[in-house]
């Protein structure tokens, strides 16, 4: 068995070229003649290996045939730690020599109903990196397709897998070279490819996962292991923005990292040195290149579709607006690239995965255990998300209702960070959710008043749209008001009780 450590980038093929040209990958020697790779994969019909996180497959190279067998792994920012087993194939699956015995049971029992499933076809090149003495590197661009039950799709990724050196390096080759090139970490593996083909599954924007810690964890492992949930939820949803179909998958790639920076922010006295005040600007960079058509997305999908076409209200005009919205949308996607830009999104991943992985206890600063940290900025959090109330008390301005909405978010994050931690499980989760109907509410105040500015603009450069701006800022503007009205008060009562001073679970 070997220890396969690798770290997959995807990249466009109008960038192949510039790769090509690069002086890390053009000055490096080939490691290999360029070969043309068929590799199919087998499961059974109700695909019981995928269930188990295992990947079987035969591999033709020119004359030679391989079978081998990996399972799943650790994934960081497109870093793959996981076993593998190959072999020569000879026709026969040969199983005996696996030295994992639950694998090996699982493939004999299998063994009869093994089946294709899908194949991957590409051409690999092949360069061999070495810097120093004692890090090589083996850097194997592959190009080509994917094919399952007659549907195919392309494949173009760069694997960088680490022959000898510390993982460290890998990273700094990466980053390197996205320096010039737009690649972005992939933690989607050709088997998986493959698998969505062959379910005809396309991509869906992902939510964020619910947290796993123990008491007992040292702080800096309880950070690493949310950091880096968040990081998979802003992995996740990226490839799905570059398509630019569905707006929840950027809304989602903002939720995360705003997630991250929620958690910067509460995890900060136990993190090194610097950490903090490197991150959570570069993150904040990351966030602000998504929002430049959020304002129009919810303008179409959620403020429009809201108002009532009855009780005077001016249809036509309603009618023209929805058309100029859509439109407006339309330009904003293609101006802005669908809100992503895909070089720093990927220089930012690939550097805070970096950072994350060069994590050790012996890096980070305090002695306090994690429970009393997780109370400590608990309390902290709600504290600041009264004093924002308190300025709405006397201030109702937009600003100051904008300047509550974050505050109560960062408290909610930092409720569903602990949640593990904490005592009374079922009073927290209902916590969490007020939290997040008072977020909605006052997201949705937020909304109205960025729609208002944008009406503002269109009506007076075209007059035909004056009276459903007119109408729908009105509309909308009045049930905002009531909302301003009405959330201080129970948001206070909510921020007073017993499920906002929460306690730790007993050992």
């Amino acid at each position: 068995m070997t220890q396969e450590i690798e770290l997959k980038l995807n990249l466009p093929s109008s960038a192949v070229a510039r790769l090509r040209r690069h002086p890390l990958f053009a000055e490096a020697p080939k490691a290999a003649p360029t070969r043309t790779l068929l590799n199919t994969y087998f499961d059974t019909p109700d695909l019981r290996l995928k269930a188990h996180r295992v990947a079987l497959r035969t591999r033709k190279q020119g004359r030679d045939w391989l079978q081998t067998v990996k399972c799943g792994g650790e994934l960081v920012g497109g870093l793959a730690q996981r076993p593998e087993w190959e072999f020569p194939y000879r026709g026969d699956f040969v199983f005996e020599p696996i030295s994992a015995p639950a694998v090996q049971a699982l493939l004999e029992d299998l063994r009869p109903a093994l089946t294709p499933i899908f194949t991957t076809h590409f051409r690999r090149e092949t360069r061999r990196y070495a810097p120093r003495e004692g890090v090589t590197i083996l850097m194997m661009l592959d190009l080509g397709t994917v094919e399952a039950q007659g549907r195919r799709a392309p494949l173009c990724e760069l694997e960088l897998e680490l022959v000898e050196g510390p993982v460290a390096a890998v990273f700094d080759l990466a980053l390197a070279l996205a320096a010039d090139l737009p690649l972005l970490p992939d933690d989607v593996s050709k088997a998986q490819r493959g698998y969505r083909l062959f379910l005809a599954q396309a991509a869906s924007p992902v939510r964020a996962a619910d947290p796993v810690l123990a008491p007992g964890d040292p702080p800096l492992l309880a950070f690493r292991r949310l950091a880096l949930a968040s990081l998979a939820h802003w992995q996740a949803n990226i490839h799905g923005a570059l398509l630019g179909e569905d707006p929840e998958f950027v809304h989602q790639m903002r939720v995360a990292l705003r997630r991250l920076r929620s958690l910067l922010r509460v995890m900060a006295p136990i993190l090194p040195p610097g950490f903090f005040a490197t991150w959570n600007p570069r993150l904040g960079e990351a966030t602000q290149t998504l929002g430049a058509t959020r304002d129009l997305d919810v303008l179409v999908d959620t403020l429009l579709p809201a108002v009532p076409l009855a009780g005077g209200a001016p249809v036509a005009s309603l009618t023209t607006l929805s058309q100029h919205a859509a439109r407006a949308r339309q330009m904003a996607r293609r101006a802005h690239q669908h809100d992503v830009d895909r070089g720093l999104q990927g220089r930012c991943l690939l550097g805070f995965a970096a950072a994350l992985h060069s994590l050790t206890d012996s890096t980070g600063a305090g002695t306090e255990a994690l429970p009393e940290l997780a109370l400590r900025q608990l309390r902290r959090l709600r504290k600041q998300a009264a004093r924002r109330l308190k300025v709405v008390m006397t201030d109702g301005s937009a600003d100051a209702l904008h300047a509550l909405r974050i505050a109560v978010k960062r408290l909610r994050y930092g409720f569903e960070f602990f949640h593990p931690l904490l005592a009374r499980p079922k009073a927290v989760s209902q916590f969490i959710a007020a939290l997040a109907r008072f977020q909605d509410e006052l997201g949705y105040h937020h909304d109205v008043t960025q729609a208002a500015l944008t009406l503002q603009t269109w009506s007076a450069r075209h007059r035909a749209l004056v009276q459903g701006a007119a109408f729908v800022a009105g509309w909308h503007g009045a049930n905002a008001a009531r909302i301003a009205r009405r959330l201080p008060a129970r948001l206070d009562r909510l921020l007073r009780s017993q499920a906002a001073r929460p306690r730790t679970r007993r050992s």
